[in-house]
């Protein structure tokens, strides 16, 4: 009989173009939004409030866009990194259109790019994936690349198979990637009807910072910090459903350079995300991730913290309601924003991420676009 024991995939069992169609379709409901909200404590208006995301042009409230991504990222572990050593980076995450309570993701990745290690004992593997609705229009595509364990160490390969599959791909390649999503390829779905829809707008959020508020360069630290319980973390991860060994497996990683389980990072970045609600809350939706690096590992007990800089701002074509903030947030582990002057900092000339770095992360977001001095003295 077959073998059945599913050990995931090693490095040697990705080739180039490999289409993967991950398995377990999952229906996201309104249960599973109040549990991201208790786990996370996000407070973005378009996914707290269905009363707001209708004013907004929304059918009713859509899941938490990051909610959306972590779910279609657990789908793909078992294929792509049950047997990492590191999830390395994103790049060139789109969010396509809304996804509501009742809809049922199914999720797919192409291999695009492999790099086989020095050391002849992993290699990084990168993937676009991109998740469906029931109905199998794209909600969310991204590139993450991923170091993974070779089944075999050594740089020669072992079997006839693997020296077939080096053999048809050549040559390793590496993606050339973008540096972030244009314009042009943003898709706001979010609409605002009148100034005085802005202005209902702020006075829910309470706030009046919109898009002509925030300047490129500007730093916004972001007050309040949120310490990472043993299990908060595990609800996250299995309501992700990310079954990756790091983070479910007490006994696996007992022998670790850690010696404990780490927090998923799709969940460091969905705290950080809700501490930076702080200062820019009047964001609707993320629309990108243009780039992004878990700089270090945090475990339970650890204090998240973050800080925004805005790096760039576009006005979008043909709209003149909304526009796009692109945004680094920084997290950090057991250190206050006002203790960070700059997340990479140079010692004897060589850069290095501060030591309280954990998280920096380069997205754009949607946001009203009002005369923000016009609405403050009407």
């Amino acid at each position: 009989m077959a073998d059945k024991e599913r050990r995931g995939n090693f490095f040697e069992d990705f080739h180039l173009d490999q289409v993967i169609r991950h398995g377990t379709p999952r229906t996201v409901t309104e249960g599973d939004a109040s549990m991201y909200v208790a786990l996370t404590g996000s407070r973005a208006i378009t996914h707290s409030s269905a009363t707001a995301a209708q004013e907004l042009g929304f059918t009713s409230r859509p899941i938490d866009d990051l909610l959306v991504f972590n779910i279609a990222f657990g789908k793909t572990v078992p294929d792509i990194s049950m047997n990492a050593i590191a999830n390395l980076g994103y790049a060139e995450a789109r969010f396509l259109c809304p996804v509501y309570a009742g809809n049922t993701l199914h999720c797919e990745s192409v291999v695009i790019g492999l790099k086989e290690n020095s050391s002849g004992k992993s290699g990084v593997v990168y993937v676009r994936s991109t998740a469906y609705r029931e109905d199998d229009h794209p909600v969310i595509t991204w590139v993450r690349w991923v170091m993974v364990h070779k089944r075999v160490q050594g740089k020669t390969a072992s079997t006839p198979e693997d020296t077939a599959r080096k053999a048809a791909s050549k040559e390793h390649r590496v993606p050339a990637l973008s540096a972030f999503v244009p314009t042009d390829k943003l898709l706001p779905h979010a609409r605002l009807r009148s100034s005085e829809a802005i202005q209902e707008l702020g006075e829910t959020t309470g706030s009046l910072d919109f898009w002509e508020d925030y300047a490129v360069g500007e730093r916004i630290n972001h007050p309040s910090g949120a310490t990472v319980e043993e299990a908060e973390h595990m609800l996250a991860t299995r309501l992700y459903q990310n079954n990756a060994r790091p983070h479910f497996d007490a006994l696996a990683m007992r022998d670790s350079r850690v010696g404990r389980r780490l927090v998923y990072g799709g969940h460091v970045i969905s705290v950080c995300r809700a501490l930076a609600y702080d200062g820019l809350e009047n964001v609707l939706s993320i629309l990108a991730i243009n780039a992004g690096t878990h700089v270090a590992a945090i475990v339970a007990g650890d204090t998240l913290y973050a800080y925004s800089e805005v790096v760039d701002k576009w006005k979008l074509p043909g709209r003149t309601d909304v526009a796009a903030l692109r945004l680094r947030l920084v997290g950090l582990k057991n250190t206050s924003p006002s203790k960070v002057e700059r997340a990479i900092e140079e010692t004897d000339g060589v850069p290095a991420y501060h030591p309280g770095v954990v998280l920096d992360l380069d997205y754009t977001v949607l946001m009203p676009r009002a005369q923000g001095a016009r609405l403050r003295h009407s």
